[in-house]
């Protein structure tokens, strides 16, 4: 199974998620065609209702614990669903890495 797919799974098992959208980012950075090892992560749920910017950091975290051990990196957008109305479901363009293309 990607890991892409493990991923995603594993965040549908332990969230109440109301939108997410999961990118492999890879191809941004100086790895070899075809890596799954830089993804984006925008996740919407009010399972991070009352919870700082760290603890939303650390509910994905434990749920991607294992799948943790197999990225290099997991850049993490995570909102309640007011935030996410409030931001007019906008997420961050992420930036190129130097070694990318």
């Amino acid at each position: 199974m990607l890991i892409q797919n493990q991923i995603d799974q594993r965040l549908k098992d332990h969230l109440n998620i109301y939108d997410m959208t999961l990118e492999n980012e890879s191809h941004m950075h100086n790895v070899p065609v075809g890596s799954e090892s830089h993804f984006k992560l925008v996740l919407v749920s009010d399972d991070f209702q009352g919870k700082r910017l760290v603890q939303r950091h650390q509910l994905i975290y434990g749920a991607l614990k294992e799948e943790m051990t197999q990225i290099h990196a997991l850049a993490m957008h995570l909102y309640t669903i007011k935030e996410w109305q409030d931001r007019q479901s906008l997420a961050p363009i992420s930036p190129k890495c130097h070694g990318g293309e």
